[in-house]
């Protein structure tokens, strides 16, 4: 249902694009937002990995570090069925973590060092699987399109009042409406296709590491963390929040329109449905990450880096 909710969503922009094109140019402004388009996705397909990674200055974190974050995101990325992704740490006091990369054998696991303090091991195994999950059902790829599709319908509907065509067609109010009111509901759409792959990556993250709990908790802890630490690099680059489990502007408490996350507390809701023998998923569960390096949580307060 999700991949269905999806790919309606993805129609529904590229329907909104094509039309702003329409409106102000014809037919031949309709191809030329195409053309636009195309350009905008094979320059973010390529470069948007680095490009994201460099914005928050995150550094590679290579196999054997103290932590063991390599290690354990290597074995969730086999239990996932998965290549490999590279791992990076993000120093900042905000707990958390995103995925990103155009495809499962280009992907990236970027987390923060507050994450580490924050969350256990198990809590922490959650959350890598969270984003293998985004990794795995092609997530990135996807909100990366999104993304370009919402900053070209922004940046036409921009430069509307220039155009004869627009004039000709919509009037001056009706051009200033567009203006308006494209971009808007560009993000709106860009949101919603934001909301539900979050809701997506919570079932399928959960299942990767085999306890929907361990996720439920760490979300809990990051939402705490988010709401009262502030991520400058998240702050001077809006455009990324979208890409954090959990968001790094403070998240909204309800599942608005223009959220780019579902309420935690509905997600957690979610996975509690998913530990309880009645609301087990039908899908095929892996095995939980090994025991031999997730220590046993003592008295609720064996918070990270479990030295």
């Amino acid at each position: 249902m999700g991949y269905v909710k999806t790919a309606m969503l993805m129609a529904a922009m590229t329907a909104l694009f094509m039309g702003v094109g329409y409106l102000i140019g014809g037919s031949g402004g309709a191809l030329i937002a195409l053309v636009v388009a195309a350009a905008m996705n094979a320059f973010t397909w390529w470069n948007s990995d680095r490009m994201v990674l460099r914005m928050h200055n995150a550094q590679p974190v290579a196999p054997g570090d103290r932590f063991g974050l390599h290690a354990l995101t290597v074995e969730l990325a086999r239990n996932a069925g998965m290549p490999d992704p590279k791992v990076y740490l993000i120093d900042t006091p905000q707990p958390n973590a995103f995925a990103t990369g155009r495809n499962p054998a280009n992907a990236a696991v970027a987390v923060t060092s507050g994450l580490i303090r924050s969350l256990t091991r198990e809590e922490l195994a959650g959350v890598i699987a969270h984003e293998l999950a985004h990794i795995r059902n092609h997530d990135t790829a996807i909100m990366t399109v999104t993304a370009t599709f919402a900053g070209a319908i922004s940046m036409l509907a921009n430069f509307a009042i220039f155009f004869g065509g627009s004039r000709e067609r919509l009037g001056l109010i009706g051009t200033l409406m567009m203006m308006f009111l494209a971009p808007m509901a560009a993000a709106l759409v860009q949101m919603a296709i934001s909301r539900t792959r979050e809701y997506a990556a919570d079932k399928a993250g959960a299942e990767i590491c085999g306890q929907p709990l361990w996720l439920a908790s760490a979300l809990e802890k990051i939402a705490m963390g988010a709401a009262r630490i502030d991520n400058h690099a998240a702050e001077r680059n809006p455009a990324t929040a979208h890409m954090f489990i959990i968001n790094p502007l403070h998240a909204h408490k309800y599942d608005s329109l223009f959220a780019t996350h579902p309420a935690t507390e509905n997600r957690i809701a979610a996975l509690r449905a998913m530990s309880a023998p009645s609301g087990r998923s039908s899908g095929t569960v892996v095995p939980p990450v090994s025991r031999s390096r997730v220590p046993k949580v003592r008295n609720g307060k064996n918070s990270g880096p479990w030295t």
